[in-house]
């Protein structure tokens, strides 16, 4: 007995259904307390995927299960495919904290979904609000849609590209090694150099840093 999902059943079911410009989307960076929220949204043609699922991406599957390594390598043949098509959306901490982290996400993929003109799209986790199309949502779907995990490739690469620029102006944060995620080292280095813009000033740790210094 087969085990392995067909990660391409929901494709399939949407391009049965009419609909031709089929977009997988995901995001990263909801949980950090530095840097953007970025979506990804990728579109296949349907003939290419078909065709190169096995032999091209057989390896591909949900981006935090991967290496950096597989991750960059995916980044570099879905960017320079003429048979992929691919939309970023990014929202940055100023607007996560006027509009909180769930808004600023929907917002990401919305913006990532009109780039390539979406008419239909499988979303990992729950239904987005805002979408401009007609969406599936897909718990877990970043392991069982490719076009799923392609974009959540797009999206975290991304991501981490943009820490990654942002610890060569700030090394004292470690956002190289972190991306932005509470750990002690982030920890540590909130508690001695302060926050900064790139930081998202309503989520706690950083809001109990500002709170603690009104009162110094």
């Amino acid at each position: 007995m087969n085990d392995h999902p067909d990660v391409l059943l929901y494709e399939k079911e949407a391009w049965s259904s009419g609909f031709s410009r089929l977009a997988g989307i995901d995001e990263a960076g909801r949980g950090p307390l530095a840097g953007p929220v970025v979506a990804g949204a990728v579109v296949f043609d349907p003939d290419y995927i078909r065709a190169e699922l096995v032999p091209t991406f057989g390896k591909l599957t949900d981006s935090k299960a991967m290496s950096e390594k597989w991750r960059e390598h995916f980044f570099k043949t879905l960017e320079e495919s003429e048979f992929v098509q691919i939309g970023v959306g990014i929202v940055g901490p100023e607007e996560i904290d006027r509009i909180n982290i769930l808004k600023a996400t929907h917002k990401a993929m919305a913006l990532a979904a009109a780039q390539v003109q979406a008419d239909f799209a499988l979303v990992d986790g729950l239904r987005v609000k805002g979408l401009p199309c007609e969406h599936k949502a897909i718990v877990k779907g970043d392991a069982l849609s490719v076009s799923i995990s392609a974009a959540s490739i797009i999206a975290k690469v991304t991501r981490d590209r943009l820490m990654v620029a942002l610890d060569a102006e700030f090394p004292m944060y470690g956002f190289a090694q972190h991306k932005g995620y509470g750990t002690k080292k982030h920890l540590e280095a909130l508690q001695k150099h302060g926050a900064l813009s790139a930081h998202r000033q309503s989520f706690r740790p950083v809001a109990e840093l500002n709170q603690s210094e009104l009162f110094e």
